[in-house]
């Protein structure tokens, strides 16, 4: 007897009005509340690369002193390339999960071997750097190269599902791709850096994991999750 598989149908995608009403109420509240970070004054790929690894499990008021200490001694591709890598683990203390100074030392020397030092812009070419996954790829393209491109991380994809879903289980293979295909849909044509940036923010400020601020939220009339309940 065949054994039928589950087909899951696709969720809806925000029609545009929803969709130029959401990118208008964040981008309105980045200008107000956004938060002034150094990797958001410079479009250096490399710069924006470190700050990326750095902030992956790591909170923003322990990264912002090693980033200003990690450029200061690594200031290019090349140079961090060439140093120690006993050197370079003992500069990344006390971050953490060290596995990242030696992926980004490792991407740093490919880079030199191959591209001249720079990290290029297409995505293909950066997802074949081993420690470049779809999110690094596209925070580089995004705040780097100024390209139209997704991000989807922890703070982004809570918001995303709070916003438009709210139901099924966010942590799911097949609702991943749904936030992935979300977050593309959403991204403007232009203003791509401030609302990418924006959705981190609103996620690591207001629609955080535990007690989400929903009663200072611009997403709330709009939002499937509101008023909050836990496991959203």
């Amino acid at each position: 007897m065949a054994v039928r598989k589950k087909v899951r149908r696709a969720l809806p995608l925000p029609v545009p009005s929803d969709r130029r009403r959401f990118r208008r109420r964040l981008l309105s509240w980045y200008r107000r509340h956004g938060r002034d970070l150094p990797w958001r004054k410079t479009d250096d790929p490399y710069h924006i690369l470190v700050s990326e690894i750095m902030l992956q499990q790591t909170q923003v008021d322990r990264v912002l002193p090693k980033y200003a200490e990690w450029l200061d001694k690594y200031p290019s591709m090349a140079a961090l390339a060439a140093a120690p890598e006993r050197e370079v683990t003992e500069t990344w203390y006390p971050l953490g999960y060290n596995i990242r100074p030696r992926r980004l030392q490792s991407i740093a020397r490919e880079a030199v071997a191959s591209y001249g030092g720079r990290l290029p812009p297409d995505e293909a070419t950066l997802l074949s750097f081993k420690g470049i996954g779809a999110y690094t790829a596209g925070a580089i393209r995004s705040f780097a190269f100024r390209e139209r491109a997704a991000i989807v991380d922890t703070n982004v994809a809570r918001v995303l599902f709070r916003v438009f879903v709210a139901e099924g289980d966010p942590k799911s293979p097949w609702m991943k791709r749904h936030l992935w295909t979300l977050s593309e849909t959403l991204v403007p044509s232009r203003h791509v850096f401030d609302f990418n940036q924006a959705l981190m923010d609103f996620g690591a400020m207001v629609c955080v994991a535990r007690n989400p601020k929903c009663l200072i939220c611009p997403m709330a009339k709009s939002c499937r999750a509101y008023p909050f309940a836990p496991g959203t």
